[in-house]
């Protein structure tokens, strides 16, 4: 998709690798305007209903990479990859738990511009066949004159519906945000909103206890997990703030949020 005049075509879609019921909880807490559906089995899509990469503001690339980030340390089970575009270039983001980000570029003429070490390592933190999905994944590495970066973008969904990925009829990487929009309440995506500080706090609560990680909620590992939760989210705000960056801000105050949050619900129950 080429540059046209008008309104910024930057858009962005959030695939995570969890049911709705899932993603619903950490996905509120962003505090942002996002649509929630299914997108196959195993899978969610979380579409932008704003954009806050407009009129001036930070890189789209930069705010879902802090949404990314801060949902996957949120869930810590289950990955986020973000897909994302512009009017020059588009690519992936793939956050999974406290582990770095990995992500891979393409110009929006379709020309590589990531390193191949890092499709291995997306494909190794997705869960991906190592030898037969790896393969697939290879030629959006390589140059391909008939191609552009949308066309990059949908190889990738092919290869990931391997895995159970089926995003709903329309929402098709690289559309405009008002087309994506359209097709995600037309497939009876939700809209999420702040409940509220103390549903928030519950509805995290509850996910967390039906999740594997219930044991991590009370104990000697529920308080070194918050710890290591305030260890990371500190700086990460404070830096996120330095910057103004809005996206890895919101990252460390989820971190602090959740560390300070289980630290005191240990206290509170051990009483």
């Amino acid at each position: 998709m080429n540059a046209t005049s008008g309104p910024s075509p930057a858009g962005a879609l959030l695939l995570c690798r969890a049911e709705p019921p899932a993603v619903r909880p950490p996905a509120q807490l962003l505090r942002e305007g996002l649509l929630l559906a299914p997108a196959g089995a195993d899978w969610s899509v979380l579409v932008p209903e704003d954009r806050p990469w407009q009129d001036g503001g930070e890189p789209v690339e930069r705010v879902v990479t802090g949404w990314a980030t801060a949902l996957a340390v949120s869930a810590a089970t289950w990955p986020v990859l973000a897909l994302w575009w512009d009017a020059d270039h588009a690519g992936i983001t793939l956050a999974a738990g406290f582990r770095r980000t990995v992500g891979y570029t393409w110009l929006a003429d379709g020309t590589p511009a990531g390193e191949d070490e890092a499709m291995r390592t997306f494909a190794d933190r997705l869960g991906l066949d190592p030898v037969l999905d790896v393969q697939a994944l290879e030629p959006l590495t390589l140059p391909d004159p008939e191609g552009d970066f949308r066309t990059r973008l949908l190889g990738l969904v092919a290869v990931l519906a391997r895995t159970g990925l089926d995003l709903p009829a329309g929402l098709i990487p690289g559309e405009t945000p008002g087309r994506l929009r359209e097709a995600a309440l037309a497939a009876g995506a939700e809209h999420l909103e702040w409940p509220g500080l103390f549903d928030a706090v519950r509805s995290e609560l509850d996910a967390v206890e039906e999740s594997p990680l219930g044991p991590y909620l009370r104990g000697p590992r529920a308080r070194v997990l918050g710890g290591a939760q305030l260890a990371a989210g500190v700086p990460l705000l404070l830096w996120g703030l330095a910057r103004r960056s809005g996206g890895w801000a919101a990252a460390g105050a989820l971190l602090v949020a959740h560390g300070a949050l289980g630290l005191a619900y240990d206290r509170l129950r051990e009483r």
